[in-house]
């Protein structure tokens, strides 16, 4: 591994030792315009089997964005999972937006396209990214269906198809409509992202650090499901039920909660499952990530 490098791939090898961390943190996401969304949670875990702690707080996304630079600066050695995609759909049609000029060529331009042409949007929302007249061409809005998108489902990425493999249901970043839609918290997150180039790197984009924090794209139904939850249940709103999953890997049983949302116990739930998921090399390693869809579309950790 070494020193961080932007632009270069991430390559682990069967003989590489394992990741190691101290913390394990999981960010539920929101792409709610707003200063404070209600969808916002943190939960840290640490190594060990002591359950994840909810970071209990009245969340903003800039209040995030400082909250993972303080990790950067302290040098923490945590792996960190967003519950948001940081890329949209390119392997399909070989760009993020074709037939626009400015479709950028790889993530970090994504990035810092969305970012630029959100300027004016306050708390980090990306309203004006979407309402672009080229952007809006690619998504399904409320009212506005853009006539490049593809109708049906919209475009998915790789690691998404992969996710269905999984028995999970994706939504595509391109669909901006009803309650699971996802391109809202993409949105804004890539926001984020943009802030923390350079500061975090982003696996699979950049490559693994051997020392500070490590963010990962994570699905927090994927814990849930790995936790033994069943199919068509995918929230945990009691204590009962979280002690039970936490259980499944490994994990002590909560302090109690001040309330028991699906937020919370998501971030809570992943943050547990991070923990164990990070010494397994095969999760690094996924057979259909190669080095082009590590540069554009990113992959979710732990879909195989």
């Amino acid at each position: 591994m070494g020193p961080r490098q932007e632009g270069t791939a991430p390559r682990r090898g069967a003989g590489d030792a394992p990741l190691t961390f101290t913390d394990f943190i999981a960010v539920d996401w929101s792409g709610q315009a707003v200063e404070r969304p209600k969808g916002l949670a943190v939960a840290h875990a640490r190594a060990g089997d002591a359950a994840p702690v909810l970071v209990d707080r009245s969340w903003s996304r800039a209040d995030i964005l400082a909250f993972l630079e303080g990790l950067a600066d302290s040098g923490t050695r945590a792996l960190i999972g967003l519950d948001l995609s940081p890329a949209f759909p390119f392997a399909d049609a070989g760009a993020y937006f074709p037939g626009w000029a400015e479709s950028p060529a790889d993530a970090p331009a994504l990035w810092a396209l969305v970012d630029r042409l959100s300027a004016a949007d306050p708390h980090l929302a990306a309203t004006s990214f979407v309402q672009h007249d080229e952007a809006r061409r690619h998504f399904r809005q409320m009212g506005d269906c853009g006539d490049l998108f593809p109708g049906g489902r919209g475009r998915f990425r790789v690691c998404e198809v992969g996710q269905e493999a999984m028995a999970l249901s994706p939504y595509s970043c391109f669909n901006l409509v009803g309650a699971s839609q996802v391109g809202k918290s993409s949105l804004t997150g890539m926001r984020v992202l943009h802030r923390l180039r350079g500061k975090i790197g982003l696996w699979p984009f950049d490559p693994l650090p051997d020392e500070g924090p490590v963010l990962v794209e994570i699905y927090t139904s994927l814990a849930a499901r790995l936790a033994g939850m069943r199919k068509g249940i995918s929230k945990i709103r009691d204590a009962a039920t979280l002690d039970t999953m936490l259980a499944a890997f490994g994990s002590a049983p909560h302090d109690p909660l001040p309330r028991y949302d699906d937020h919370a116990t998501d971030a809570i739930l992943s943050a547990a499952w991070l923990r164990t998921a990070a010494p397994q090399a095969a999760l690094w390693t996924p057979p259909g990530l190669t080095a082009e869809l590590a540069r554009t579309e990113g992959w979710t950790f732990g879909v195989l």
